[in-house]
């Protein structure tokens, strides 16, 4: 979260401030509940932006969610988004400080989100560093919160027309954010840039849209999900190394020393033959850290990884096949017109060496006679 105790006064989100009857949840939520929290979050953000008429798209953080399966990505604390600075002028003056009340079979028990704008959005430079958030979209409940951030032409940008630029120092072409695709994130309709591996990759560089080893997770492609990698299974890969035969044994006498350090081996062997996710994760050393057989041993990890099996509606894997089928009929049309282009092209091509041809052949006839003539 911004907005610790030291920041200037100047900067407008120092805390969450939450301006209604109820008081501010200020703890730490566990590691379930904030991932129930911010996915109900981007869910009625999305929600209401469309019910408003505000066209957002998701950046940052959290486009590279939707990269790797279409989710918040579990490690994260906050989401991010973008309207243009039309938006951001109708947010703040029809509903900024607005609460908005949902009830949802996932929050049975009803919860509200309060869009709040920066007064400091009217300011379009750069310079103001303290104020590069524009507004939030936060949870009243739980003090979590989605980063809303403005994209405006930079008319005197070097690089000429068609720039755009953020107060937090991104820049982009436009034509790689615009026109928006549409697509589902967190079960619900969405929009990304244009461009959107080329904005990842600029940002965050090729090996974040590849790299399936990060902040403690591991992701898992059958599952199709971030999973925690589990620490106790760490600590068993190391267990039989530290039982290895400490040095007291220099002090012996030469022809004592083979005695001991057999027996130690042996007790080593003993100990972790029993305990067959032992022997397992010494095996596969080079696996991924976090394997099958190793988290079926404990009922409790075994439960965790069951629950964290993708539950994704079937009215998203609908909308997400038709998506791929209608990108499959543009792709087929390009083709097809570049395929006529290039028919087009080279008759017109053939067409003019014929006529170049004939009127070499009547040149040719016309300097004969000519000739002849003279």
């Amino acid at each position: 979260m911004s907005g610790k105790k030291g920041d200037p006064t100047e900067k407008y989100f120092h805390s969450i401030r939450i301006m209604t009857a109820g008081i501010f949840a200020d703890h730490q939520l566990g590691y379930r509940e904030r991932k129930q929290a911010l996915s109900n979050l981007i869910q009625t953000y999305l929600a209401t932006f469309s019910d408003i008429g505000v066209e957002t798209w998701l950046m940052h953080g959290t486009l590279l969610g939707w990269w790797w399966n279409r989710k918040i990505l579990p490690w994260d604390s906050d989401s991010d988004v973008q309207v243009s600075e039309a938006s951001m002028h109708y947010l703040a003056s029809y509903y900024n400080m607005s609460v908005f009340h949902y009830k949802t079979p996932r929050i049975p028990e009803g919860r509200d989100y309060m869009l709040e704008v920066n007064p400091h959005y009217v300011n379009r430079e750069q310079s103001d560093k303290l104020n590069v958030i524009d507004a939030r979209w936060v949870d009243t409940a739980s003090g979590l919160f989605i980063d809303i951030t403005t994209a405006r032409y930079n008319l005197t940008h070097p690089a000429g027309a068609g720039m755009l630029s953020c107060k937090d120092g991104h820049e982009y072409r436009d034509s790689y954010i615009f026109p928006l695709r549409d697509t589902y994130f967190e079960g619900t309709p969405a929009k990304i840039p244009f461009a959107y591996k080329e904005v990842l990759e600029a940002e965050y560089k090729q090996k974040a849209l590849t790299n399936t080893e990060f902040e403690g997770h591991h992701f898992d492609d059958q599952k199709y999900e971030w999973i925690p990698v589990p620490e106790k299974v760490e600590s068993e890969k190391e267990q039989p190394k530290r039982e290895e035969p400490k040095k007291e044994v220099k002090k012996d006498e030469p022809a004592k020393k083979a005695a001991p350090v057999a027996q130690e081996q042996q007790k080593t062997r003993n100990e972790a033959k029993p305990s067959e996710p032992q022997a397992v994760a010494k095996k596969d050393d080079s696996t991924p850290p976090v394997s099958q057989k190793p988290a079926e041993s404990s009922p409790e990890k075994a439960e965790v990884s069951k629950r964290a099996e993708p539950q994704r509606p079937a009215a998203q894997r609908a909308a997400e096949e038709k998506l791929a089928k209608k990108e499959e009929k543009r792709e087929l049309l390009r083709r097809k017109t570049e395929e006529k282009r290039k028919a087009a092209e080279e008759k017109a091509i053939a067409k003019e060496e014929k006529r170049l041809a004939s009127q070499k052949q009547a040149d040719e006839k016309r300097a004969a006679a000519t000739g002849k003539q003279a």
